[in-house]
């Protein structure tokens, strides 16, 4: 049984000064009184909310078993303020950086989704630059998209996408996920190529497990391995799941993130 989406407003968090200003919604699910879990912490993808199937599920789960949980949203998505258009990954990593510093969860568990999972390892990154890398008990990637402009959008530009970019400064591409095109910013772009990971050795210092779709139109499985291979000094699960898609929301995908979920607790 799902939890319901709840009617009350969110928590907000504002980030930035001045024109860079903006407010970040939160849902923050307390840990039972006693518990010592870590708390799950979600990541969502490009153009995703914390209203989703797999966030809303994650907060069933942290309550079934006592630990906090703690979903918001990037600028420019769900319920967050910001425009879209402005997001990069440098501005949503500055984003859960801020809600994870404001709420400060004494250890944590990363629950990443596409882009998120890309948000993930750089929030990663960041915490063990501040020697604070003990704080991550353990990483649940879904579909991971790092370096998703530079890997996967860059080298498939059509003549009339680049031609856009130059223009207008972004392109629109069709989504099945939705009416509305996603948009792609050269901002985004170019600030990826600053933020990749894909570049040696990525040490996150716990446990990782991948769950990943071998039917993902968005992002190939190929890619998914290819993140494996910069984990070698990790303790690395993959799941490759053979009629998966890029959601991974059906029932049954949703037990299997559950369970490496429940793992990480238990780690």
């Amino acid at each position: 049984m799902s939890l319901p989406v709840s009617n009350t407003a969110p928590d907000t968090l504002e980030v930035g000064t001045g024109s860079e200003s903006r407010l970040i919604a939160m849902r923050v699910l307390k840990a039972k009184s006693g518990n010592r879990l870590p708390a799950l912490v979600w990541l969502g993808g490009y153009r995703s909310d914390m209203t989703g199937t797999k966030a809303v599920e994650l907060e069933r789960h942290a309550a079934a078993s006592g630990a906090a949980c703690i979903r918001f949203d990037y600028s420019g998505h769900g319920a967050s303020g910001g425009a879209f258009t402005d997001g990069t990954i440098s501005r949503w990593l500055e984003e859960s950086l801020a809600v994870i510093d404001h709420l400060n969860p004494e250890r944590m568990v990363l629950v990443g989704s596409s882009m998120g999972c890309w948000v993930a390892l750089r929030l990663v990154a960041e915490l063990r630059a501040r020697g604070e890398g003990t704080r991550i008990a353990g990483l649940v990637l879904i579909a991971p998209a790092p370096d998703f402009t530079s890997e996967l959008i860059e080298p498939n530009l059509s003549d009339a996408e680049r031609a856009s970019l130059a223009e207008r400064g972004y392109f629109e591409e069709p989504t099945p996920y939705g009416p509305d095109p996603n948009i792609f910013t050269a901002r985004l772009i170019e600030d990826g190529r600053q933020n990749r990971v894909l570049t040696g050795i990525i040490e996150t210092g716990c446990p990782v497990h991948i769950l990943q779709g071998m039917q993902d139109p968005d992002v190939p499985y190929s890619h998914a391995l290819k993140l494996m291979e910069h984990l070698p000094s990790d303790d690395v699960v993959m799941t490759l799941i053979r009629d998966g898609d890029h959601r991974l929301s059906r029932p049954e995908d949703i037990e299997r993130i559950l369970v490496a979920v429940d793992a990480m607790l238990a780690g």
